[in-house]
């Protein structure tokens, strides 16, 4: 497996958006915009009643942001237009009117901590680490700690946030909310990520629908919030202390 690719598949109701990009399922602009596509193309698809988020390969879920694209930058309008990349497919999630589950294979470090907790219900596997590594950078999960924080509270954000150099076991992710189960391998969670999708797609879908709303009352203003944190980002990848450190990652 070498080529990257996003890509849907539907199967028995449910629509399976899988992305992957060597060696670790690092994200670029062009596979983030894919993403909100295809997460938007699934949520109006009638044929689509749950929609499962997963990578490919077996060792990382997603490692976040490309590094090279991250040294690419050259002024803060590029820098909030990046991470603006992961705003709209955390925004996307949210306002797919379909239920979304998260199949979470391997680790998953920063952006994809924030994919994770975007969905609507997520599964993993003992593999499943996940660390917040921002600040080893010099900037910090803006984006993405709505989302986060919503799933598993301030405090544990903040301890997430401030040991960026600390992988958290995917035992810790489930006390603290993240995971719904940890499967013991990726066999097991392709099992149960596919039992649950199609236990889903027998019930009432307008009753589903209405409680996806339920679920993220009170995010509406997201949209703004997300650009905002964008900006912020984006400026804070131009300093020096950010460029010196993502040169030894490059």
């Amino acid at each position: 497996m070498s080529s990257s690719y996003v890509h849907l598949n539907v199967e028995n109701k449910v629509g399976y958006i899988e992305f992957y990009n060597s060696p670790h399922n690092a994200l670029p602009s062009e596979m983030l915009a894919r993403l909100t596509e295809l997460i938007g193309t699934a949520g109006a698809d009638p044929s689509v009643a749950v929609i499962v988020l997963k990578s490919g390969g077996d060792r990382t879920f997603c490692a976040g942001a490309s590094f090279d694209e991250l040294v690419a930058i050259s002024n803060p309008q590029q820098g909030a237009a990046f991470f603006e990349g992961f705003a709209n497919v955390i925004n996307a999630l949210r306002n797919c009117p379909k239920i979304t589950i998260g199949s979470v294979q391997g680790k998953a470090v920063g952006g994809g901590v924030g994919l994770a907790a975007a969905t609507d219900y997520c599964l993993a596997t003992t593999h499943s680490e996940i660390k917040l590594s921002e600040l080893t950078i010099g900037i910090g999960p803006f984006v993405i700690e709505p989302a986060v924080t919503r799933k598993i509270g301030l405090s544990a954000m903040s301890q997430l946030t401030l040991e960026s150099s600390t992988f958290f076991s995917a035992q810790w992710a489930q006390e603290k909310g993240l995971f719904m189960k940890v499967c013991a391998s990726k066999e097991v969670l392709d099992t149960e990520v596919k039992l649950l999708a199609e236990l889903l797609c027998e019930y009432n879908p307008e009753a589903l629908q209405k409680l996806k709303k339920t679920f993220w009352e009170g995010t509406e203003h997201w949209d703004k919030l997300l650009q905002e944190r964008a900006s912020i980002s984006g400026r804070l990848v131009l300093s020096d202390f950010t460029k010196t450190q993502l040169q030894k990652y490059t």
